[in-house]
């Protein structure tokens, strides 16, 4: 599993690519770099809240895209952050649980507020990886 940070794709969003040889390392890369944007240090979070999901989409970029945002959904609801992810994944189906805690300013250092994933150069691609590239509204 790996993520990295783009640079010079937008000047006011956050920008990056993830990787993993099958679809939950790349799911779950993804996942980590969304919260990494949000929060300094993924090792601060907590495993003290399990939330199942179920998601289905017609096809796997609708699906990272609608995992991600559910993400950014329970932070902006439920003030929780995720930092470990059970997950399985198919091209259209995610199953698994999310772990975390509630969102603490004195044990998670806040780094920006990530608002939403945007569809600006939005893409899942698979060659002897999967890759997925992700530009974050902040």
């Amino acid at each position: 599993m790996s993520y990295k940070f783009l640079e010079g794709i937008s000047l006011a969003d956050v920008a990056f690519e993830a990787r993993g040889k099958t679809l939950e390392e790349m799911f779950v890369s993804a996942a980590e770099a969304v919260t990494l944007t949000m929060v300094k240090d993924l090792k601060t979070i907590k495993p003290k809240v399990r939330k199942k999901l179920s998601l289905k989409a017609e096809n796997v970029g609708k699906l990272l895209y609608a995992f991600l945002e559910e993400l950014i959904f329970l932070k902006d609801s439920k003030v929780m952050v995720f930092g470990k992810f059970k997950l399985k994944v198919s091209e259209t189906s995610l199953s698994g649980e999310i772990l975390g805690e509630k969102l603490d300013m004195k044990e998670h250092e806040m780094l920006v507020d990530v608002k939403a994933v945007t569809m600006h150069m939005f893409e899942v691609k698979h060659g002897k990886v999967w890759k997925a590239r992700v530009v974050l509204d902040v």
